[in-house]
Order: structure tokens, then C-alpha cells, then sequence
């Protein structure tokens, strides 16, 4: 007889278990309880399984209060914030707080201008960067290297580093002399130019533009880094076949690696379209506060109060109800970001995983 066959464990069959769970169902109930939780292994399993519990509820507990109290805060009157004992719950509930961000703060057109920029600015960079990172990944050719170190390179210097050297720059953008082939008046009807400070290209979406379309916008670096990463997974055998069978590089680059890259270019959209619209530094750098033809974003709900609320400081909670007023403008700022995360993070987890990034 095999040894090995000898020292290998009994083998409970089905029929044997069948016939111990029936023995154990006819023992009276008392005994099966004292079996069941009156043993070592259950109350290892209990302590473990409410040391986990409590575990997480105190970590849920520091991460969501800060957002329910904001939350709790929107709702509340002007009377909550000095009475002593309003801590969470409103006791004057009501919606005036939103009312004028929506009416005062113009809600809606910041929702609308902010809509149309951070879509058009991450279609671009999406492509952009597309483009970008696939030259990178898969054509060898000198400076290649130092290229994909320059990308990296923008994603360490920070911003304020060259906000000045910007803002100088767009203000007085002349490069194809657009001034004396009177371009600037085509790019002011629509929108695309600033008439004031001499034809500066500053209060309008164009340096947002250029910037996006040159892949040195807002995180752009950190958009090529994972595209690169992506398309070095992709099987060089596709576009070999491609080449074989007759068709170019970018007939390859649009009909096989753009469909492959769908989930990973959703994720890199939905990470532009965020940042875009929550952006405070570019949008104050090129917007000035005191233009006529300022567009109304996003940061700016967040930064003015309500008119109605700037009154003679008749009541003890002024200062208190101004900060929930800036609360509530956050809360509104974010919240299309949490709808679109529901609606999207299938695509947004694909294309994490399929970047190589996390094992």
C-alpha cells in the first residue's frame, strides 16, 4: 500500500455530515446552545468580530461628522447658531441657505459656465494626453526618456512656481501677431477674448484651452503617467497586425487603441472634469475679480456671500452663519461630483485596476 495514501487525512463524506447535523438537531435546544456559544472558538470570533466593528465605526465616525454637521448646518435658521442647545438637529428648519446661493450667488450660470469648461477642458486633455502617452509607450526614439521625465517634472513643481510667469504670459499673448490680422475681434464675439487690458487673452477660457491642448494643464502629467502605463500593457502583437494588414499609425491609433482604452479614457475624463471644476488656482489666475466680462465658476458660489447676509451685525451668530453659508456653497460645489461618481465609478475602477498602478 502507498504510504503517502496512509498519511492522508480521513475523508468525511457527505453522508456522514448529513448524518451529524440530524444528531445535533435532536439534541435538546439547551445543549445546543451551550455547544454553539459556550465555546472558546465562538468568543475568539465575537471579540474579533466587535473590535472590528468598533473599529470602524470610530473611524466612520471622524470621517462622515464633519459632513453631517455641514449637512445639518445648511438647514439650519439663523436662530440655530445661537442657541446653545442646537448641536446637530435644526429646531428652525429650512432651505433659506440654498435659496440664496441658488438666487444670489447665480447658481445656475456658475453651474452652466463651469459645466462647459470642465467638460471641453477634459475632452482635450483626455485626448491630449491619449496621444501623448501612447507616443511614449510604444515608439522608441531618442529623448524619449527624457521626455516622460519632463511630464513627471510637472507633476512635482508646483503651480504657484509659475502662476506669475503665466498670467504675464496670456496677458500679453501675441505669438502669431492675431493683433494686426484683426483675429482678436473674430475671438471677442465669441466670447474667446477680453477687449480690456489691451486684447489680453486673460478673463476668458481660451488660456484654459491652449493650456489643455498643449498637455501642460492642471495634473495633465498625472493624465499621460497613467495612459503610459495603460497602453505598455497593451500586446504589441495588436498593432503589428494592424501594420501587416495595411494600416497606418494613426489608423491603428483610432480604430484598435482608442476602443481598448475606452474604460482608462473615462477615468482619466472623470479626473480632469473634477478637477477642473473644483479648480480655484488657474480660475483665479486668469479671471480677474473685477472685470465686466468675468465669467461666474464655481469657486465663486463658494467665495461670496449672499448680499443679504452682509448686514449690520445684529445678531451674536453673524460670523458663525456666514461659515455655514460657505458650508452649504461647498456642499452644492460637490454635490453634481457625487452624482456623477454613481453614476460612473464602474468605469472609474476599471480604469484604475487596468492601469497597472494597483496590483
Amino acid at each position: 500500500m502507498d504510504s503517502n495514501n496512509t498519511m492522508q487525512a480521513p475523508i468525511i463524506k457527505k453522508e456522514s455530515k448529513n448524518k451529524i447535523r440530524v444528531e445535533f438537531e435532536r439534541t435538546p435546544l439547551l445543549e445546543r446552545l451551550k455547544t454553539k456559544y459556550l465555546s472558546l472558538f465562538f468568543v475568539k470570533k465575537l471579540v474579533w468580530f466587535l473590535f472590528r466593528f468598533l473599529l470602524m465605526l470610530g473611524i466612520s465616525y471622524v470621517i462622515l461628522f464633519p459632513f453631517f454637521s455641514k449637512i445639518a448646518g445648511s438647514f439650519m435658521g439663523t436662530s440655530d447658531f445661537v442657541d446653545v442647545t442646537v448641536r446637530i438637529i435644526p429646531k428652525d428648519f429650512n432651505v433659506d441657505m440654498y435659496k440664496y446661493i441658488f438666487l444670489e450667488n447665480r447658481y445656475m450660470e456658475a453651474f452652466l459656465n463651469t459645466t462647459f469648461l470642465s467638460v471641453v477642458c477634459a475632452l482635450i486633455q483626455t485626448f491630449v494626453s491619449c496621444l501623448i502617452a501612447y507616443g511614449l509607450a510604444k515608439f522608441k526614439f531618442k529623448g524619449n526618456k527624457l521626455i516622460f521625465v519632463l511630464v513627471v517634472i510637472t507633476m512635482i513643481i508646483p503651480h504657484r512656481t509659475v502662476s506669475y510667469a503665466l498670467q504675464q504670459h496670456f496677458r500679453y499673448f501675441d505669438l502669431f501677431n492675431f493683433r494686426g490680422l484683426g483675429f482678436p475681434g473674430i475671438l471677442t464675439s465669441f466670447g474667446l477674448l477680453d477687449e480690456a487690458d489691451g486684447w489680453s487673452w486673460l478673463n476668458s477660457p481660451t488660456p484654459l484651452f491652449l493650456l489643455s491642448a498643449t498637455g501642460l494643464a492642471f495634473k495633465n502629467g498625472l493624465y499621460i503617467f497613467l495612459l503610459r502605463q495603460f497602453f505598455q500593457g497593451v500586446p504589441d502583437e495588436l498593432e503589428e497586425s494592424a501594420y501587416v494588414d495595411g494600416s497606418g499609425v494613426f489608423r491603428t491609433f483610432f480604430t484598435i487603441i482608442i476602443p481598448l482604452s475606452i474604460p482608462m479614457m473615462i477615468t482619466v475624463f472623470l479626473f480632469s472634469f473634477s478637477w477642473q471644476w473644483t479648480d480655484e488656482f488657474y480660475t483665479m489666475l486668469f479671471y480677474s475679480a473685477d472685470s465686466a466680462h468675468r465669467w461666474i465658476l464655481m469657486p465663486d458660489i463658494y467665495t461670496t456671500i449672499p448680499e443679504s447676509l452682509v448686514q449690520p451685525d445684529i445678531y451674536a451668530g453673524k460670523t458663525i452663519y456666514e461659515n455655514a453659508v460657505r458650508n452649504t456653497a461647498g456642499i452644492m460645489i460637490i454635490a453634481p461630483l457625487v452624482v456623477l461618481y454613481l453614476f460612473c465609478q464602474k468605469y472609474l475602477v476599471q480604469g484604475i485596476e487596468r492601469s497597472g498602478i494597483v496590483g
